[in-house]
C-alpha cells in the first residue's frame, strides 16, 4: 500500500508542473503577465518550464531507466518553494493567483513526502 501512496505522490506533483509546462512554453498570456509581474520575462519563464519539465521526468521515470524520483521531488520542491515565496512577496493571493498558489501548496507538500521516503537516494540527506 506504501508503495502506491508513494507513486501517488509522485504523479501529482508530475500532474501539476506538467499542466503549466504548456503556459510556459508557449508563451501564454496569463504566464507572461505572471512572469512580467515578477521581473524576470521571458527567461524566467523559460527557465523555470525547463526545471519544471526536469522535475516532472525524474519523477515519472522508471527505476530501472533512470530511478532519480527523490532528485525529482527534491527539485520540484525547491521550484514549488519559490513559487511560494513570489506569491507571498508579489503575486498575492488573490482570483488565479490563488489557485496556483494551492496547486504549489500540494505540489511542495507531496515532494516533501517523496523526498522524505526516497531520502536514502540523495546523499546531501544522509543517503
Amino acid at each position: 500500500m506504501r508503495r502506491y501512496g508513494l507513486w501517488l505522490a509522485q504523479i501529482v506533483p508530475a500532474v501539476i508542473m506538467g499542466m503549466t509546462l504548456f503556459f510556459k512554453f508557449t508563451g501564454a498570456q496569463e504566464s507572461v503577465d505572471l512572469f512580467t509581474t515578477l521581473g524576470v520575462e521571458p527567461w524566467g519563464r523559460i527557465g523555470t518550464g525547463v526545471l519544471e519539465l526536469v522535475a516532472v521526468v525524474l519523477l515519472l521515470v522508471p527505476a530501472p531507466y533512470l530511478g532519480k524520483h527523490a532528485w525529482g521531488a527534491a527539485l520540484g520542491a525547491a521550484l514549488m518553494l519559490g513559487a511560494l515565496g513570489a506569491h507571498v512577496a508579489k503575486l498575492g493571493f488573490s482570483g488565479a493567483n490563488a489557485q496556483l498558489a494551492v496547486m504549489a501548496t500540494v505540489a511542495l507538500v507531496c515532494c516533501l513526502y517523496v523526498v522524505w521516503e526516497r531520502r536514502g537516494e540523495l546523499p546531501f540527506i544522509g543517503g
